[in-house]
């Protein structure tokens, strides 16, 4: 699995630990940016690592802000993207089983490394449901 990742300098710390964590676990990357702590808008790397997921360049994607709304936001303006912002494990594995969510936010100031580890871990190994409630319910979402 190929994960697209994107932060502005409110996440790029977080970042560079998910990045170490998809190292240590074996997971291969695209870091689609930022670079660097220096101000810059979220909304660039957000949608880059959005499109390289709904273009097929990436299976998954992890997008990262101070808060994680933003880049969310930013990120779900894609099309074919369903980022969703989770704080804990559970919302993770919710949101791929119902929601069949394709982008992961994470806020950098809500979520501490552990937490945000064990977010990415519970998203990038739970699969959808497949369950026809649920794929009715994406479906309208997608239009």
């Amino acid at each position: 699995m190929k994960v697209a990742l994107g932060s502005d300098h409110g996440g790029f710390a977080l970042k560079e630990k998910v990045k170490a964590y998809l190292e240590k676990e074996g997971f291969s990357y695209e870091d689609y940016g930022c670079d660097s702590t220096a101000s810059c808008d979220y909304p660039d790397f957000g949608r880059a690592a959005a499109q390289a997921v709904a273009e097929g360049k990436c299976d998954k994607g992890i997008v990262i802000c101070s808060t994680g709304i933003g880049i969310s936001i930013a990120a779900n303006k894609v099309k074919g993207i369903r980022c969703a912002l989770c704080t804990d494990p559970y919302m993770a594995k919710m949101t791929r089983l119902h929601n069949d969510a394709n982008v992961l936010a994470l806020g950098a100031l809500v979520v501490g490394e552990g937490i945000a580890t064990e977010i990415v871990d519970v998203f990038l190994h739970t699969a959808f449901s497949g369950e026809e409630r649920h794929q009715r319910r994406i479906n309208k979402i997608e239009g």
